[in-house]
C-alpha cells in the first residue's frame, strides 16, 4: 500500500493536484481493493464500462485491461486533463476521458448496447445518481460502487430498517456489500468508512408510468417516520383510511405497522390493492 501512497502523493505534487473535500476527492491507495472492485464487476472482453470519478486513473487502467471499452467521466478539470495526457501517452485507445458532470452526462450517446457502471461516487451525489441510473431508459446491467459505509448499509437494509432509498434500489436490483473499506485505505483519509456495493439489475421490462405511481405510494408511506403507515398513506394519497385498513388486513399486515417494517414484497402486494384508488 505504501508504494501507491507514494505514487499518489508524487502525482499530486507534480501536477499540483490538491484533493478537494467538497468534491469527495479521497484517492484509494490499496491495490487489493482495486482488484476486488474489478473482480466484483465481472468484466469480460465484451463489456463496455462507464467509470464515474476515475481520479488518478489507477482503477481505469485495470478496467481497460479487462473490458472492451471504458468511458471515464471526471468532473474536475485538472484531473481530467491529467488523465487525458496520461492515456494519450500510453496510446490507450480503449479509454475515453470525458470532462463533465456525470449527472448531466448523456449515457445513451456513448452506450448503444449493454454496459456496466463502476464508480467511486462522491457521497453528495449518491442518491440522485442511483435514481438516474436505475430509472432511466438506458439502465446498466450491473453497478459496482464505492460508497459511504452507512449509505451502503441503508441500501441493503431489510424490514425494520427499510428506507425510501432501500426500496427504490431493491425494486430494480439484487444488492450486496462486497467489501467494507476502512478510511485508512484512502489519501487524504476521509472521516468515514466506505464499502464496495454490488447492484445486479434483474432482467425484465419496467413500465415507467406504473413505476411512478408505485413510488408515489412508497414516498407517501415514508413521509412521516414516526407515524403509522396507514396514516401516511391516507394523507399522502388522499384515500379513505378504511380502504387502507382493508388493504393492510387483506395482505396480512398489522394495522400499526410503519413503512420501515415492510418488505419489497409487501409493497408490491399493497400496490396491487391500492393502485385502482390512486388518481
Amino acid at each position: 500500500m505504501e508504494d501507491l501512497v507514494s505514487k499518489t502523493r508524487e502525482i499530486c505534487k507534480i501536477f499540483d493536484i490538491k484533493p478537494s473535500r467538497s468534491k469527495g476527492q479521497n484517492f484509494l491507495i490499496n491495490e487489493r481493493i482495486y482488484n476486488d472492485i474489478v473482480k466484483a464487476a465481472e468484466i469480460s472482453s465484451q463489456d463496455e464500462v462507464l467509470e464515474v470519478g476515475p481520479g488518478l486513473g489507477f482503477l481505469t487502467v485495470r478496467l481497460a485491461k479487462e473490458a472492451k471499452r471504458v468511458v471515464a467521466v471526471e468532473l474536475d478539470d485538472q484531473l481530467a486533463s491529467y488523465l487525458k495526457i496520461g492515456f494519450e501517452s500510453r496510446n490507450e485507445e480503449k479509454v475515453k476521458i470525458v470532462n463533465e458532470d456525470v449527472l448531466k452526462f448523456n449515457i445513451g450517446s456513448e452506450f448503444k448496447g449493454k454496459y456496466k457502471i463502476v464508480a467511486n461516487l462522491p457521497y453528495n451525489i449518491t442518491s440522485i445518481f442511483l435514481r438516474t441510473a436505475l430509472t432511466g431508459e438506458k439502465k446498466p446491467e450491473l453497478l459496482v460502487l464505492m460508497l459511504q459505509k452507512e449509505v451502503a448499509e441503508r441500501i441493503i437494509a431489510q424490514p425494520s430498517e427499510m428506507s425510501m432509498l432501500a426500496v427504490s434500489i431493491q425494486y430494480y436490483a439484487d444488492v450486496s456489500i462486497v467489501k467494507k473499506v476502512a478510511a485508512g485505505n484512502f489519501w487524504p483519509e476521509p472521516k468515514v468508512d466506505s464499502a464496495v456495493i454490488k447492484i445486479q439489475l434483474r432482467p425484465g421490462k419496467y413500465n415507467l408510468e406504473k413505476d411512478k405511481i408505485f413510488f408515489r405510494m412508497v414516498k407517501s408511506g415514508f413521509s412521516a417516520k414516526r407515524k403509522m403507515l396507514k396514516n401516511n398513506l391516507a394523507g399522502g394519497l388522499q384515500i379513505d383510511q378504511q380502504i387502507i385498513t382493508q388493504a393492510l388486513q387483506k395482505i396480512g399486515l398489522d394495522l400499526k405497522i410503519r413503512a420501515e417494517d415492510l418488505s419489497l414484497d409487501n409493497w408490491h402486494k399493497l400496490f396491487a390493492e391500492l393502485n385502482s384508488f390512486m388518481v
